[in-house]
């Protein structure tokens, strides 16, 4: 592929596909998936189990410096333990949104991200990759689709999962989430003016996949 190290930032709204994707492009790669999202999650996460309010104060610096997150085999570990089930509540997904909002949670988090892209080749998906964390990026991809049919996915997840919201409830979530990631203050979803948009209402994961693969060979 000519380059050692490279890396493929990829963004968009909740239940677009994203971590899907980008998992089965690292595999076909055989490049390393960073899911960035997860990160947030686990920071969510420790400041549920401390009890840390959701405002940026004192104790939340104090947290994040006191904080470690990893990646491997797909697996997250939170200071050394691997949470990578214990993150993926309802709950937990509100804690995570509510504390991206946060410049500090947002710094810390970009910082290590940033350094595990400069050590190997990476994918890495979220709400700010293009624009933020990886703003020199050789690819770029904001993947959407329709709120329904991203409504319809999580739901479908989540029922895989037997917790029981209805369709509606997970759609007034996802619009919520939207409302939120494009209208906060700091580093707002949005498309980088050089990625490519990819609009997977109408496609399958494999299809998605074999066209980012595609772009990057």
């Amino acid at each position: 592929m000519g380059q050692k190290i490279f890396q493929i930032a990829v963004d968009g709204p909740s239940g677009a596909g994203k971590s899907t994707i980008a998992k089965n492009v690292a595999k076909k790669l055989g490049i390393e998936y960073i899911d960035t999202g997860a990160m947030y999650r686990a920071v969510g996460l420790k400041m549920h189990r401390l009890g840390i309010p959701m405002e940026e104060t004192q104790p939340l610096l104090t947290m994040l410096a006191d904080t470690d997150i990893d990646f491997s085999d797909e697996h997250i570990f939170l200071d050394g333990e691997d949470v990578s089930e214990l993150i993926r509540t309802q709950e937990i997904s509100k804690a995570a949104s509510d504390c991206s909002a946060f410049a500090s949670v947002r710094k810390k988090l970009v910082d290590l991200q940033q350094k595990m892209a400069k050590s190997k080749s990476v994918i890495m998906d979220g709400r700010d990759i293009g624009t933020v964390v990886l703003k020199d990026a050789p690819y770029k991809f904001f993947l959407t689709a329709s709120d329904e049919e991203r409504a319809r996915r999580r739901y479908e997840e989540l029922k895989a999962k037997g917790q029981n919201l209805s369709f509606e409830e997970v759609l007034k979530q996802l619009r919520e989430r939207d409302y939120n990631d494009t209208t906060r203050e700091v580093t707002p979803l949005r498309k980088a003016d050089d990625a490519e948009e990819i609009d997977s209402t109408d496609m399958d994961i494999q299809e998605v996949v074999d066209y980012i693969c595609g772009k990057v060979q």
